[in-house]
């Protein structure tokens, strides 16, 4: 697998503040924004472009140039949502695909509960947005689904604010031909799933359900 674990001081000192657990639910959400800008800008920087119309600067005429694949976010439910505006501002012509899938609480295994995938795929690359890879259950499970629904690797990109070392390393021996965006990973991974030092529960950080 194509691991790009940013070395951006800014995505670091960003990092350190969402981790804080005293960080409140309107501060995560802004950090987590911001962090999936940070991530986005790394994570678009290889779309090809084409040349489009010519218009009109103040002075001359130019040719503009445009992204050339079709492409879609793929937000897991539900903390997912929370990197789709981030996203959206760099690509917002973009389809956003919802999954909703949640790990069973004694087996860590995930439990799919919703898909939006179109019967035929009608984009060219895909971007799953979900701000954790723990385990790595989720994230086979979504890519398996893209895989099926006819995306081929090499064109999936995930992008993920933190990940374990466990998670990337289960990730990558299921699928070995996609590209993984993120700002940390992280040495443990504990007894019932959660990342250390991680970021805690992010949907019930970012939605304050805890």
């Amino acid at each position: 697998m194509h691991v790009h674990v940013s070395g951006h001081p800014v995505v670091a000192a960003k990092l350190s503040l969402l981790r804080n657990k005293d960080t409140s639910s309107k501060e995560v959400r802004g950090l987590v924004h911001e962090l999936g800008l940070l991530l986005a800008y790394e994570a678009t920087a290889d779309l090809p472009l084409r040349r489009d119309k010519e218009l009109m600067s103040p002075l001359s005429r130019y040719t503009s140039d445009v992204i050339k694949k079709r492409v879609a976010l793929v937000p897991v439910l539900r903390s997912g949502l929370s990197l789709v505006e981030s996203l959206l501002s760099f690509l917002p012509d973009s389809r956003v695909l919802h999954l909703g899938l949640y790990r069973e609480k004694m087996t860590l295994e995930p439990v799919e509960y919703y898909n939006k995938l179109p019967q035929e795929p009608n984009v060219d690359v895909c971007f799953i947005l979900d701000p954790m890879i723990a385990t790595g259950g989720t994230a086979i499970a979504v890519v398996n689904m893209l895989k099926d629904w006819g995306i081929p690797g090499h064109s999936i990109k995930f992008i993920a604010i933190c990940a374990s070392r466990e998670g990337v390393q289960h990730l990558s021996s299921m699928h070995s031909d996609i590209h993984l965006y993120t700002a940390a990973i992280d040495d443990v991974l504990d007894s019932h799933g959660y990342i250390l030092p991680g970021l805690g529960d992010c949907g019930d950080r970012l939605y304050d359900t805890t």
